[in-house]
C-alpha cells in the first residue's frame, strides 16, 4: 500500500512539473523571441528567461538562497565556474547571481522545442562536447559577440554528477579565461541533487544554497600552468560543497 501511494505521488509530481514547464515555455516563447529581435545584446531575452526559472521554483516550492553575492563586482565580466548536481542548478543560479551572463551548454539543448530557441535567442553558447576543437571555436566566436560586462558560466564537470561527488574539471572554460584575461568566479551549489536527482522529474521541495567565493585573478597563469588554475578553482568549490545540505545546517529540510 505504501509503495503504491508513493508511486502515485511521484507520478503526480512528474505530471505537475511537466505541465508547468510546458505552460511557462509556451507563454514566454513569444516575448523572449521578440526581445531577441529588439535587442542585439541578448540582455533583454536573458532577463525575460528568468521568469521561467521563477515560475518553476514557485510551483515546486524550491527556495534558493545565496551567500557571498557581495563578492561580485557589478559590470565586471567573469568566467563563472560551478559544480553541477541537478537541472535545478540552472534555476538557482539564474535567480540568485543577479548579473548578466550566458551559459556554455551542450548543443543538444538547442533541439528542445521552443526552449532551445529561447536559449539561442538569449545568445547562449552551444558546444559540441565530443569535439574539443569545435567547442573551443564556438566559445571564442560567441565570446567575441558578447556585450561588455556580460559573463559566461560553465559547469566544469561537463555534466551532472552521477553520485553527488564533484568530478574532475574540464579545461575549456579556463582557457577562455586566460585568453580574455577574465577572472574566474568560483560558485558552489548545495542541495540541488536532493531537490531533483539526475535522470528524474520527481522533485522534492526545499532549499538550494548558492555560495560565491572570492574571484580568482588569472594574471600569472598560462597554458603551461593551466592545471594549477583548474585545481585551485576546484579546491575552492569543493571547500564550499556541502553534500548533506540542508540537514547539516538545521537537522531538517
Amino acid at each position: 500500500m505504501g509503495s503504491t501511494r508513493r508511486s502515485l505521488i511521484d507520478s503526480a509530481k512528474v505530471a505537475w512539473i511537466s505541465l508547468w514547464a510546458a505552460i511557462a515555455t509556451l507563454v514566454l516563447f513569444l516575448p523572449v523571441t521578440l526581445a531577441a529581435l529588439l535587442s542585439s545584446t541578448g540582455n533583454l531575452a536573458f532577463n525575460l528567461s528568468k521568469i521561467w526559472a521563477y515560475v518553476m521554483l514557485a510551483v515546486t516550492n524550491v527556495r534558493p538562497v545565496i551567500r557571498g553575492r557581495e563578492k561580485i563586482v557589478p559590470g565586471r565580466s567573469y568566467v563563472i565556474v560551478s559544480n553541477h548536481q541537478s537541472e535545478f542548478d540552472i534555476l538557482a543560479l539564474v535567480t540568485t547571481l543577479r548579473i548578466q551572463y550566458r551559459w556554455i551548454i551542450k548543443k543538444e539543448l538547442r533541439k528542445v522545442p521552443l526552449f532551445g530557441y529561447a536559449l539561442e535567442a538569449s545568445r547562449n553558447v552551444f558546444i559540441d562536447r565530443g569535439d574539443h576543437e569545435r567547442a573551443m571555436r564556438s566559445i571564442r566566436e560567441s565570446m567575441a559577440r558578447l556585450p561588455e560586462g556580460v559573463s559566461v558560466l560553465f559547469f566544469a564537470e561537463g555534466t551532472r554528477s552521477e553520485d553527488g561527488s564533484i568530478a574532475p574539471f574540464k579545461k575549456g572554460g579556463f582557457l577562455v579565461a586566460l585568453e580574455k584575461g577574465l577572472p574566474i568566479l568560483p560558485v558552489t551549489v548545495n542541495g540541488s541533487r536532493r531537490v531533483l536527482p539526475k535522470k528524474s522529474l520527481v522533485f522534492t521541495p526545499g532549499p538550494i544554497e548558492v555560495v560565491v567565493a572570492d574571484p580568482i585573478d588569472t594574471t600569472g597563469y598560462s597554458r603551461e600552468n593551466l592545471q594549477e588554475l583548474v585545481d585551485r578553482t576546484r579546491s575552492v568549490i569543493v571547500a564550499n560543497f556541502d553534500p548533506e545540505y540542508p540537514f547539516s545546517r538545521t537537522g531538517r529540510a
